[in-house]
C-alpha cells in the first residue's frame, strides 16, 4: 500500500461513518504570532475544539501537511522528518471515546490489516488531577485487545495539553504495532526507543478544562482528536525499515542520485546527505509553494526557509553536487505531491525562482565565509597560535554555512587545529535552544485567540474593505499576521500608497468602528456567499461550506474567524506604516488603540 492509497482508504472509511471531508489548512498559521507553521493536524482546528461552529459539522476527517522544525539537526536519521502528512478524524462535541477507539480498531485491523497479537495501545494511568482511564482499557479489552497489550502510562505519556496554561485537555490512547523485533530487556514496551513497537495512531479524548488555578473540570463540549502519520505508517505496513524507503521520498532520492552519482545505502555519510537533501527540498517547496507561501529571510518562518534550504545546499557538496541543483529536485516533489496539494503546481515556477536565488545567493555567503575564515587564521598566525575554537568554527557553521567538515579541511591546509569538543559543545547548545523555542511555540501557538488577537483580525476585514474603497477593487488580500501588539496586512496594489490615501484609509476604519455595528456571522455555500458579494480570495482552502462575516453594509468577508462581536470594542484604528512587501504587493502596519 502507498500513500495514495493510504489516504484515499482512510477519509472513504471515516465517511462511511458521517465524517465530511475537510481541505488541508495552509502551512503558514492564520493570526497566530506564536507559532511559524502548522504542526498538527489539529492545529487549523482550534477554534471548532473550543467551541465555534464548524460550517461541514461535527464530524470532520482530513489529510493536512505540518512541519516541525524543532528537531531540524537530527534529520538525516532514520526517523526525523521536518515536514510530514497527517490523516486525521474529529468529532466537535459528538461521539467519544467507545466510537473514536471502535474505529480505530476498525480501520487498522480490517482496513490495513494488522493482526490483533501485533497491536499494543498505552492509556492514561491517573495521577491527583483525574482519574485513571480505565474506560478506554475496557473498550479495548472487549474488541479482543489482551491485557498484556494494554499498557497504562503517565501524563507524560498519555495526556495532551492543555495548549497553553489553561483551556482544552484530556487523556489519550496510543497505538502500537509490534515489530516482532526482539526486546532490548525486560522493561521494553510501548515507548522504547529500540524499534521493537512503534507508535501508529493517537487518540485524544478533550474532556477537561484546566482552569488558572490548576483545577480540573469536566468540560460540556467533549471533543475527539486523533493523528495518524502518513509516512510512518506505509512504511510500516510495508516492512520499510524508515520512512525515506517508502514512495514518498524515493523518486527524490532517485533524482538526488541522478544528481550526484552517488547511491543511497553505499555509506552511512551519503545515506544521511541524501536523506537532508531529500528532506529540506521536500520541505522547502512546500513551504514556498504553500497559498500563503513566504521567501527565505533573516526572520521568523522565513529564516526556517532559509537555515533548511542552506543545509541541503552544503549536504548537496558533501555529495559532490557542484551546480544549482535544488529546483531539479524540487521538480520531482510538485511531480509527486501536486495531485494531493495542486497550489505546488500553481506556484511551482516561484518555487523554482526562490530556490534558485536563494542557491545563488548561499554561494555568495559561502565565499564571505571563506574570506571569515582566513582572517581568523591569519589573525592566530600572528599571535603564534594554532588552535580554531569551537565558538568561531560553529560560528563559521552557523552564519557561514561552513559544515564543521569544510573547517577541518581549511584548517588541515594551514596546519590547524580546530576544538571540535567545543563546536560539539556550541551544537549542541544551539540545538537545545531551537527546540526549547519549538516546544514553547507549539504549547502557546495553540492557545492565542485573545481579545487583543481578535479585535486586530477583526480589524483587518475593516482594513481590506477600505482599502478597496480608496484604492479601487483590484485589491486583494496576499496574506496577513496578527500578533497581540498589531496587525500586519498584504495586498495587491502596484504603488506605494501615499499619505493622503492611507489617512482616507485610516478614517473609513474608525468610522465604522464609531458606528459599532453589531458582527454577524452566517454559514452558507461557498458560491451563495460570492452572490451576496463576500470576499473570498483564497478560495482554494475553502469547504463547500464557509462562514460568512458581514459588518453593516461596509464589509461582507469569507473567513474562519475569530473576531468581535461588534466594531465598537476594537478601538481607535491607527495606521503606523506602509511599505513594499514583494512585487506588486503592498503592507500596512497597524494597531489598535483603547481610548
Amino acid at each position: 500500500m502507498d500513500f495514495r492509497e493510504l489516504r484515499k482508504k482512510y477519509i472513504s472509511f471515516f465517511e462511511s461513518k458521517g465524517h465530511k471531508q475537510i481541505r488541508a489548512a495552509s502551512l503558514i498559521p492564520e493570526n497566530d504570532p506564536t507559532v511559524l507553521f502548522t504542526t498538527a493536524g489539529m492545529h487549523p482546528l482550534v477554534p471548532y475544539l473550543t467551541g465555534q461552529v464548524h460550517p461541514e459539522g461535527k464530524r470532520l476527517v482530513d489529510y493536512q501537511k505540518c512541519i516541525r522544525t524543532g528537531d531540524i539537526d537530527d534529520v538525516g536519521d532514520s526517523s526525523h522528518l521536518t515536514f510530514f502528512e497527517m490523516l486525521g478524524n474529529w468529532s466537535l462535541g459528538d461521539y467519544f471515546k467507545k466510537e473514536a477507539i471502535s474505529w480505530s480498531f476498525e480501520f487498522l485491523t480490517k482496513e490495513l490489516g494488522f493482526s490483533v497479537d501485533q497491536l499494543h495501545v498505552t492509556v492514561f494511568e491517573g495521577d491527583e488531577n483525574a482519574e485513571r482511564d480505565d474506560e478506554s482499557a475496557k473498550i479495548w479489552e472487549s474488541l479482543g485487545i489482551k491485557a498484556n497489550h494494554i499498557h497504562y502510562k503517565p501524563k507524560e505519556d498519555n495526556w495532551w495539553g492543555p495548549a497553553g496554561n489553561t483551556g482544552p485537555c484530556g487523556p489519550d490512547t496510543e497505538m502500537f504495532i509490534d515489530t516482532g523485533k526482539e526486546a532490548c530487556s525486560d522493561k521494553c514496551g510501548p515507548g522504547c526507543r529500540c524499534g521493537k513497537y512503534i507508535e501508529i495512531w493517537n487518540d485524544v479524548f478533550m474532556q477537561f478544562n484546566k482552569d488558572e488555578n490548576g483545577k480540573y473540570a469536566t468540560l460540556s463540549q467533549k471533543n475527539v482528536d486523533t493523528g495518524m502519520g502518513i509516512e510512518r505508517t506505509v512504511a510500516m505496513m510495508n516492512g520499510k525499515k524508515t520512512v525515506y524507503e517508502t514512495e514518498s521520498f524515493t523518486p527524490i532520492i532517485a533524482k538526488i542520485e541522478e544528481l550526484s552519482g552517488k547511491k543511497y545505502g553505499e555509506s552511512e555519510e551519503i545515506t544521511k546527505a541524501i536523506r537532508v537533501v531529500a528532506d529540506h527540498i521536500r520541505t522547502s517547496t512546500f513551504i514556498i509553494g504553500d497559498e500563503k507561501g513566504i521567501s527565505p529571510s533573516n526572520v521568523g518562518a522565513g529564516y526556517v526557509l532559509r537555515r533548511l534550504i542552506r543545509r541541503a545546499v552544503r549536504f548537496g557538496k558533501t555529495l559532490g553536487i557542484s551546480n544549482i541543483f535544488l529546483s531539479k529536485v524540487a521538480a520531482v516533489v510538485v511531480d509527486l505531491m501536486g495531485e494531493f496539494y495542486p497550489e505546488l503546481i500553481e506556484n511551482k515556477q516561484r518555487i523554482f525562482d526562490e530556490l534558485e536565488r536563494e542557491e545563488t545567493k548561499f554561494e555568495a555567503t559561502l565565499q564571505t565565509g571563506l574570506s571569515e575564515f582566513n582572517k581568523v587564521a591569519a589573525k592566530l598566525a600572528e599571535h603564534n597560535q594554532n588552535s580554531i575554537s569551537g565558538k568561531t568554527a560553529f560560528k563559521l557553521y552557523d552564519t557561514y554555512g561552513f559544515p564543521l567538515e569544510l573547517t577541518l579541511e581549511l584548517a588541515k591546509e594551514k596546519n590547524m587545529i580546530v576544538d571540535t569538543d567545543g563546536f560539539a559543545a556550541q551544537y549542541e547548545k544551539h540545538k537545545e535552544e531551537s527546540r526549547t523555542a519549538q516546544k514553547e511555540s507549539f504549547k502557546g501557538g495553540l492557545a492565542d485567540h485573545s481579545e487583543e488577537t481578535t479585535n486586530l483580525h477583526t480589524a483587518t476585514h475593516l482594513l481590506h474593505a477600505a482599502l478597496r474603497k480608496v484604492l479601487g477593487e483590484h485589491v486583494q488580500q496576499k496574506g496577513s499576521n496578527i500578533t497581540v501588539e498589531r496587525l500586519r496586512f498584504d495586498f495587491s496594489h502596484p504603488q506605494k500608497v501615499t499619505a493622503e490615501e492611507l489617512k482616507e484609509v485610516e478614517r473609513l476604519v474608525n468610522e465604522q468602528i464609531q458606528k459599532d455595528v453589531p458582527i454577524t456571522m452566517d454559514i452558507m455555500a461557498l458560491d451563495d456567499a460570492k452572490k451576496q458579494g463576500a470576499l473570498a480570495f483564497f478560495t482554494q482552502k475553502y469547504e463547500e461550506k464557509v462562514k460568512v462575516y458581514t459588518m453593516g453594509d461596509f464589509s461582507k468577508e469569507v473567513c474562519g474567524g475569530p473576531h468581535a462581536e461588534h466594531t465598537g470594542a476594537l478601538g481607535k484604528f491607527v495606521i503606523k506604516k506602509e511599505e513594499a512587501s514583494s512585487a506588486g504587493v503592498r503592507r500596512i502596519k497597524a494597531v489598535l488603540v483603547k481610548e
